[in-house]
């Protein structure tokens, strides 16, 4: 289990609580949350149209990056944390 690095700024730890938090945001900024894959060590990729693969861990999945806003609804919190957790990292 990964927990809080010595990397992670205020906003990447807050950024981790917001996507472990229940009831799921839905204003979480895609941005945000890409930042804090690369802090946690993770390769971000860009795939076909909006995709982006992320591998974290030895974990890869593929998210779609919200457009034209910049939040992610819930179901996309919902599929970040589960990938998080799979890979180990909790807040």
């Amino acid at each position: 289990m990964i927990l809080f690095s010595d990397t992670m700024n205020q906003r990447h730890k807050k950024t981790l609580e917001t996507i472990f938090r229940k009831p799921e945001p839905a204003s979480l900024n895609w941005n945000d949350i890409e930042k804090l894959f690369r802090v946690l060590g993770g390769v971000v990729s860009e795939r076909e149209g909006s995709r982006v693969a992320v591998l974290l861990n030895g974990r890869v999945a593929v998210f779609h990056r919200p457009h034209p806003r910049k939040e992610t609804d819930k179901g996309a919190v919902k599929s970040v944390r589960k990938f998080l957790e799979n890979a180990g990292v909790k807040p």
